[in-house]
């Protein structure tokens, strides 16, 4: 399986609270809701509808697939939604048990086993594991080099501070641009994978 990140970002690389004001508040957030005015149906909408198609789980930390978990289940019978309800799910969590796991198809990974579960599944056959939201885990994953590919779907907007998928440990990772496409709205959706070993030595 491949690990796919599928992100919205603010051009100074802030991810948090995309969907709504209460969304996540920590540090004093003020601006949750922001990509609203910055979707667009076709472009940034398609994206999220083909990373989701060639997707065969979906993998959570454990803010994002409680927002996920309260807002999804009452959306069935729009076909997107339904295949967010039917397909297999993971949340990483220290804090959550199996009784708390009320969205279809969630199996839980326990914190401190995160980076090996996710190993063994990177190793296992079939489709994409793709990760929404979940900042603390994306940046994990990062710094693991556990990811494949980032969609980032680029907003143009500065939030002037927040919360960043990007890990902060001083280690430099190129990536090679895959495709872009602009919407209306100014939104650029940039597909990023690690770049061949001999490309990056190249630009040494």
């Amino acid at each position: 399986m491949r690990v796919v990140v599928s992100a919205f970002i603010s051009l100074d690389g802030v991810v948090q609270a995309p969907g709504g004001p209460q969304e996540d508040t920590d540090g004093g957030f003020a601006h949750g809701g922001w990509t609203h005015p910055f979707f667009d149906p076709e472009v940034v909408g398609g994206a999220f509808d083909g990373a989701l198609r060639k997707a065969d789980a979906l993998l959570f930390g454990r803010r994002t697939w409680q927002a996920m978990a309260g807002a999804w289940p009452e959306r069935a019978g729009d076909p997107f939604a339904d295949r967010m309800n039917s397909i297999r799910k993971y949340v990483v969590s220290g804090t959550l048990t199996e009784g708390d796991l009320s969205w279809e198809n969630t199996s839980l990974i326990a914190g401190d086993a995160a980076v090996a579960r996710v190993r063994e599944l990177r190793a296992s056959e079939g489709g994409d594991l793709l990760v929404m939201g979940s900042p603390s885990l994306v940046r994990t994953l990062l710094h693991e080099g556990l990811v494949d590919e980032l969609i980032l779907m680029r907003m143009p907007v500065l939030l002037g501070g927040g919360k960043s998928i990007f890990p902060a440990d001083g280690a430099k990772q190129p990536l090679e641009l895959v495709s872009t496409a602009t919407a209306k709205t100014g939104t650029q959706v940039c597909v990023y994978r690690p770049a061949a070993a001999d490309s990056a030595s190249a630009e040494g």
